[in-house]
């Protein structure tokens, strides 16, 4: 389906797809920031010291939010599917993420503390970001596999 708007932009069902997953994982970085961020916060207010994990995951959140953010720019010359090593960066990033806290709290009893409850479903969390950035960059790869022997975008003369 093409834009009407008659700038020439050409909204297909891929680049909707595309911008909805970038928004997803725009969310969901911002989730995970707000649910690791917590315990920081209260580590700073009790005057302790930062455990590393805490901050890897924040370090993760930020990286992928705004990764996600600049991928929903419509940058020219730049084929989206281009950054999909990017995309594959970042789930490896989140499969990091995702064993260091599922093994701390999966099998983990809350017994009614709210924090181990808001800790779990940061692990949930997590998987979710986890495969939404492998199926963006499985994706990416299979698209630059396919159009890796396109034309010019000019002229369309000679190949690329």
């Amino acid at each position: 389906m093409k834009g009407t708007s008659g700038s020439g932009s050409d909204f297909t069902i891929g680049a909707i797809l595309r911008l909805i997953a970038r928004l997803l994982q725009f969310v969901l970085a911002l989730t995970v920031a707000g649910l690791y961020g917590v315990d920081l916060h209260n580590a700073h207010k009790a005057h302790v010291y930062a455990d590393s994990k805490w901050v890897y995951a924040e370090v993760v959140a930020g990286i992928s939010a705004i990764t996600a953010l600049v991928y929903t720019l419509p940058i020219p010359m730049i084929k989206p599917w281009f950054l999909w090593p990017l995309d594959t960066l970042i789930f490896i990033l989140y499969m990091a993420l995702f064993g260091t806290f599922g093994k701390m709290y999966i099998n983990e009893n809350p017994e009614g503390d709210a924090g181990i409850t808001r800790m779990k479903h940061a692990v949930w969390v997590d998987l979710v970001n986890m495969l939404l950035w492998f199926f963006t960059a499985v994706y990416g790869a299979v698209i630059f596999v396919m159009h890796r022997r396109g034309r010019t975008l000019h002229t369309g003369r000679a190949q690329v």
